[in-house]
């Protein structure tokens, strides 16, 4: 199965992304209080500056999606959530964007990817706005998904394994195309040790910058230079590099 990307722009679309992260975030897992988002709706004040990116599959059904929050007055939250071991000055202001809000729908999600992406259990429950008589109700949600993809199984291809995550990899291409087209050199991110694993794997690279932090559940802040990316990827996976360097000749 294929999927497109698309940068949401119109209000219809940006609400569906909205209420995408309400099901995830507040229903299935208990990172934002129902109570605090009566509308099913999940937006913040870095959401007027960002690109909000949409994943769809062949019947334009969202499927997945992901925030790149830009620079403006109201900063970046690894830099008010965190304490970050590296000078943020020395990175131009400019270049720099903060990855935020990666959504999977719930029938393209498979148990081991929810690690990935939102921690081990006792990670996500150590959140303190995690509402503990929420947990039997979100625990509904974790049957097995619609969308399926196989067993994982040693000696896996690195093209296999792009196929079992297909969402995120695509997520992550128009992320990074968008990104260079705007001349942006580096992204910040707080996500989790498994997400960041995941993206290793095809050679999209991070490094922590700080401790861990109670952030919808325990992460860590990490950046990511996009020169550094595009080398190390070159090297693992050259065909998934050619995919993402597709179309940026005029940026280069």
């Amino acid at each position: 199965m294929s999927f497109t990307v698309n940068i949401a722009s119109e209000e219809k679309e940006l609400k569906e992304i909205f209420r995408l992260r309400y099901k995830v975030y507040c229903l299935e897992w208990g990172f934002e209080k129902i109570c605090n988002h009566s509308d099913g709706i999940l937006t913040d004040n870095y959401d007027k500056h960002s690109l909000h990116f949409a994943a769809r599959d062949l019947s334009q059904k969202l499927v997945g999606a992901l925030s790149l929050i830009l620079p403006s007055e109201e900063g970046f939250p690894v830099e008010k959530y965190c304490e970050l071991d590296i000078d943020n000055n020395e990175i131009p202001r400019g270049q720099i964007a903060e990855i935020s809000k990666l959504v999977v729908h719930r029938d393209y999600r498979r148990r081991t990817e929810d690690k990935y992406i939102y921690g081990p259990d006792e990670e996500r429950r150590s959140i303190g706005s995690f509402a503990f008589d929420n947990y039997s109700y979100n625990r509904r949600f974790e049957d097995k998904p619609k969308y399926k993809q196989g067993t994982q199984r040693p000696g896996m291809s690195l093209v296999e394994k792009r196929k079992r995550h297909e969402i995120i990899i695509s997520l992550y291409k128009a992320l990074y195309i968008e990104s260079r087209r705007r001349q942006m050199t580096h992204w910040y991110a707080i996500m989790t040790k498994g997400i960041v694993t995941l993206l290793e794997k095809f050679g999209v690279q991070f490094k922590a910058i700080g401790d861990p932090v109670d952030y919808h559940g325990i992460r860590t802040p990490y950046l990511g230079e996009l020169r550094k990316m595009e080398e190390e990827m070159s090297n693992r996976d050259p065909e998934l590099y050619k995919e993402f360097i597709n179309g940026l000749q005029d940026t280069r």
